[in-house]
Formats: structure tokens, C-alpha cells, sequence
């Protein structure tokens, strides 16, 4: 007693105790309790799913298909992962029961033109937009007719977005136009809505999980950051004006036109020269080979030829931006990572937060011209790629750690983690289940294939 020992506290067992009478669930009750503080549970589970993800062979693929729906643009699970919808070229909205495999609904006249996103607003309220310049809101309960459609674009819609809590949907298309919709005063004849930015170009526009910044690309390779957002503010009657993108002339960089309470948008290091907007389904060859300036500076093999930006996706943290991009001569094609710093401006007009290439790797350039979307795993930790007829798990490092924990000094090449193959044509889109560990993918011929363990 009194001893330095003796105040120590008491070591925890490297195994526990077992309890008489308690039998197994007593023992891995006590396991749970007398485990050290330094083991993370959430760590453990995603070693778990690491090792499944690793292990599916593309044996263990189940094919889903029908006949007229065309090509696969876009694929959505529901929050709680029980049904998985498909966008097709077609004018087509397919419904899956991912678990059993099974076919649930087609609606076959979900728009008048190819339809090119879906969105889930909660596990039954799903959102759909088309190149016929229209929004439609469904109800999972109620698909033989549409919740309302609403009017607002006047060209192709390509991206929604959607705040869970203001439940402000936010959309874009080849108009240019951010248009902001508040669903909370939702009737059958549309929603109250309002444009909220304005740019030449636009292709891809998506929200940072806290809805803080809104991220913007363009075909000319621009990558505009828009920040302090207030979406509830925006649908205010003498809030702060449309935000309109305009070109500095003393650097590569675009910022807005607004008021002093707006957002304000700040630019990344892009290319100067604009082209004409990008086709989801297949992008002009002209616009693509016009000069640009180097958008990827560090990534390799690309000395003198300029980038395309063709897909934006965010981390599901918040952390980074995934983009796909190809070379304006239409020979390469790369999956870049940039990671978010944060900073003081050090004058009024430079950036809070630009953008660092973290990771990279050179794609297979298969179906040239069009767009492949690929995604971040739910956790964030993997990447789901198309790559050719199949796709490829990436993450940061061979272990799929966290992002934060293998940030390198300079751009690193992405780490294949597994390639699975098994579809006949070019695939265009991917994505993680939210729930399970699945994967979903869809090709230009129309073809949708589940990736799963099988036990």
C-alpha cells in the first residue's frame, strides 16, 4: 500500500472472465465489456467488410435485365437499402428488391426523355429528372402516378440533390441554372421554388453532407466551391440575388457576383478555354480536344495535354472530392481524389478552401465519350470504379484505411483492392448498398449486376 504499483490501476485480462451458468452469450457478453478502450468496434466491423468486399467473385453475381429499357445512366439505393431504382435511357425507371433478386415495378413512361438521376428523400419519396427538362416527385406506396413534376429547367436535368433538414431539394442541368425547390409546401401542380446560381457549362453540382458548400463542375473544367450556404435563406423573399460565375482575368479562377450576405463561390486550379456542354450520353469529341490549361497538374503522364471533368462525387464525410476525368485528346482517362483544406483567406478574393491531389489512377478509356459514374463506399474508406465491362474497388492504401489516417506528401496512386467482371458492354455507373454488403452495376446495353458474398 502507498507504492507507485499499488495506485496503478488494474489491467484488464487479455481475455475475460467466463461466467458460471452464462454459457456462450456470457462469454462474449464479457469479451464485449473487458475489451481494451484502445480497440475501435467500428474498426473491427469494417476489417469484417473489407474481407467480404475482397472476396466476391464474379461468379457470385446475380444479372438483372429486361428488354427496352436501354442503358443504364444511374442507380439509387433507398436509405434503408430494401429496394434499388435504376435510371434508363429510355424514358424507363426500373425497381429491384436487392436481397431477393426479384423485379418489383417498371414504371415504363416515368418522363418523355432519357432519364438521368434518382434521388431518395426519405425510404419511400424518391425524386427522378430527364432530359425532357422535368423533376418528378413518387411515392414507393403510390407508383402508378407521380406524387408531382415539376417545371423550372429549360434543358437537360443531370443532378439532385436533397437537404434532409430544411427538405429543400436542390437540382441542375446544361441550362446552367442551381434551382432550389422546398418540398414542405409540395401540391400536386409542383413546389415553390426559386434559381439559386447561374454558370456557363454546368455539369455536375453536389452538396457537402452538412449542406455548408455546394460543389460545381463544368465541361469547360472548372470546379467552383460555393460556401456559407443557407438553402432556407435563398427562397426568401429580397434574400441575396442569383449568383452568377464570372472570369477573373488575373488568374484561373471563377467568384460570384452577389451580395454581401450570399455565399460566396471561390474557384480551383482549372482550365481557362470553355467548350460546349457534355452529353450524359455521349460527349462531343470537339469539345473535349479544344486546348485547355491542366486542371491535374501532378497526375502522372499528363504533361501537355488538358483534362475534362466528366463525374463529381463527394465523401461521404465530407473530407474530399471524387472526379472522373478524361484528357482533351480522348486518350486517357484518370479517377482523381482531392482533399478539402481549410484556411483563412489570406486576401478577400482568395479561396477558404481549395482543393490538394491526394490520390489518382489511370482508367481503362473504354467506351470513349461516355460517363462513368462511380462512388465512395458508405464509410468512405473504398471507391467503386467502372473500369471497362466491370469495376474496380480502390482505396488509399492496401488496408482501406481511413483517408485522414494515409494522406501522403504527394499525389499517390489509388490502390486496387479488387476488379470484378461481368457485364458484355461498357459500364457507366456503380454503387455501394447502404446497408448490405452489395454493390450494384449498370452498362450501355442495359444490364444490371449485383455483386454479393455468397455463403
Amino acid at each position: 500500500p502507498g507504492s507507485p504499483a499499488a495506485m496503478e490501476p488494474a489491467l484488464l485480462p487479455p481475455f475475460p472472465r467466463a461466467v458460471p451458468g452464462a454459457g456462450l452469450f456470457g462469454w462474449l457478453s464479457g469479451r464485449c465489456l473487458g475489451r481494451s478502450a484502445a480497440v475501435d468496434p467500428a474498426r473491427d466491423t469494417f476489417r469484417a467488410m473489407t474481407g467480404l468486399y475482397s472476396s466476391i467473385q464474379p461468379a457470385d453475381s446475380m444479372y438483372l435485365s429486361t428488354r427496352t429499357h436501354g442503358a443504364v445512366f444511374n442507380l439509387e439505393y433507398s436509405p434503408d437499402g430494401s429496394v434499388l431504382t435504376v435510371a434508363c435511357e429510355q424514358t424507363e425507371v426500373l425497381l429491384f428488391d436487392p436481397i431477393s433478386s426479384k423485379h418489383i415495378k417498371t414504371l415504363s413512361e416515368a418522363h418523355e426523355d432519357c432519364v438521368n438521376n434518382i434521388r431518395f428523400l426519405d425510404n419511400r419519396l424518391f425524386a427522378t429528372c430527364s432530359d425532357d427538362t422535368t423533376i418528378a416527385l413518387w411515392d414507393l406506396r403510390k407508383l402508378n402516378t407521380k406524387v408531382c413534376t415539376l417545371h423550372g429547367h429549360t434543358s437537360w436535368v443531370k443532378n439532385i440533390e436533397y437537404d434532409t433538414n430544411t427538405r429543400l431539394l436542390v437540382t441542375s442541368g446544361f441550362d446552367g441554372n442551381v434551382i432550389i425547390w422546398d418540398t414542405n409546401r409540395c401540391t400536386e401542380d409542383g413546389c415553390p421554388h426559386k434559381k439559386f446560381f447561374h454558370t456557363r457549362f454546368l455539369m455536375r453540382m453536389r452538396l457537402t453532407p452538412d449542406c455548408s458548400k455546394m460543389l460545381i463542375s463544368t465541361s469547360s473544367g472548372y470546379l467552383l466551391i460555393l460556401h456559407d450556404l443557407d438553402l432556407n435563406k435563398s427562397l426568401e423573399v429580397g434574400s441575396y440575388p442569383i449568383l452568377r460565375a464570372r472570369r477573373t482575368t488575373s488568374s484561373s479562377s471563377d467568384v460570384t457576383s452577389s451580395g454581401s450576405s450570399g455565399p460566396r463561390a471561390v474557384g480551383s486550379p482549372c482550365h481557362q478555354n470553355d467548350s460546349r456542354p457534355l452529353s450524359e450520353k455521349h460527349m462531343s469529341r470537339s469539345s473535349q480536344r479544344e486546348g485547355r490549361k491542366r486542371l491535374f497538374k501532378k497526375v502522372p503522364g499528363e504533361r501537355d495535354r488538358g483534362n475534362c471533368i466528366t463525374s463529381l462525387q463527394l465523401h461521404p464525410k465530407g473530407w474530399a472530392t471524387l472526379l472522373r476525368c478524361s484528357s482533351n485528346t480522348d486518350d486517357q482517362e484518370w479517377t482523381c481524389v482531392y482533399e478539402f483544406q481549410e484556411g483563412a483567406p489570406v486576401r478577400p478574393v482568395s479561396p477558404r478552401c481549395s482543393l490538394r491531389l491526394t490520390h489518382c489512377i489511370e482508367e481503362a478509356n473504354v467506351g470513349r465519350g461516355y460517363i462513368k459514374e462511380l462512388c465512395f463506399s458508405p464509410d468512405g474508406r473504398m471507391i467503386s470504379s467502372p473500369h471497362g465491362f466491370g469495376i474496380r474497388l480502390l482505396g488509399f492504401d492496401a488496408h482501406c484505411s481511413e483517408l485522414v489516417d494515409c494522406l501522403p506528401k504527394e499525389a499517390s496512386p489509388l490502390k486496387e483492392i479488387r476488379s470484378l467482371y461481368s457485364h458484355n458492354d461498357v459500364v457507366l455507373t456503380t454503387k455501394f448498398s447502404p446497408t448490405h454488403c452489395q454493390i450494384a452495376s449498370g452498362c450501355l446495353s442495359g444490364r444490371v449486376s449485383l455483386y454479393q458474398p455468397k455463403f
